[in-house]
C-alpha cells in the first residue's frame, strides 16, 4: 500500500521543517511476518544494521508468538549503539529519523522449538516529496 498526502497539522514537538503546510510525503505501509523453527532462526532484517533511505521509519508489533529475542537496535551514522530494545506486545512502537539513526532487529527463535514461531510488523515508511 501506499499513498501521497499533504501535511498540514502537526503537533508543537515536531521541528517546523517536519511540519510544514507546503510538504507533500510519500507513505508506504509493509507487512512483514518473519517465521522461526528449530532449524532456522526467522531474521527480521537479514542485511542487518541498516537504513531504509527515506526521512521516517514506523514499526508496529502487531503479534508475536512463540519467539524470543527480536531484539530493536538503533545505532549513529558511525555505528555507535544508541539504544535497544524489544517490542513484545501489539502496538508497541518504534519511530525512526532514518535521516539520522541506523536501525536493526536480532533474529527470532521459537521458544517451543516442536512449533512454529513468528513475529509480525507493520512498517510505515515516511518519505519527503517536492524536495
Amino acid at each position: 500500500f501506499s499513498s501521497r498526502r499533504r501535511h498540514t497539522r502537526c503537533s508543537r514537538d515536531w521541528s517546523s521543517d517536519v511540519c510544514s503546510s507546503d510538504l507533500s510525503w510519500f507513505v508506504e505501509v509493509h507487512q512483514f511476518r518473519i517465521e522461526a523453527r528449530a532449524t532456522e532462526a526467522g531474521r527480521p532484517t537479514p542485511e542487518g544494521t541498516h537504513r531504509d533511505g527515506v526521512d521516517f521509519v514506523l514499526v508496529l508489533m502487531v503479534r508475536r508468538r512463540n519467539v524470543r529475542s527480536g531484539e530493536t537496535s538503533v545505532h549513529d551514522l558511525n555505528g555507535l549503539t544508541l539504544g535497544s530494545f524489544t517490542l513484545t506486545d501489539p502496538f508497541d512502537a518504534a519511530l525512526v529519523d532514518d535521516r539520522r539513526v541506523m536501525h536493526g532487529v536480532t533474529a527470532v527463535e521459537p521458544v517451543d522449538p516442536a512449533d512454529v514461531g513468528y513475529r509480525d510488523v507493520l512498517v510505515v515508511t515516511f518519505r519527503r516529496e517536492g524536495e
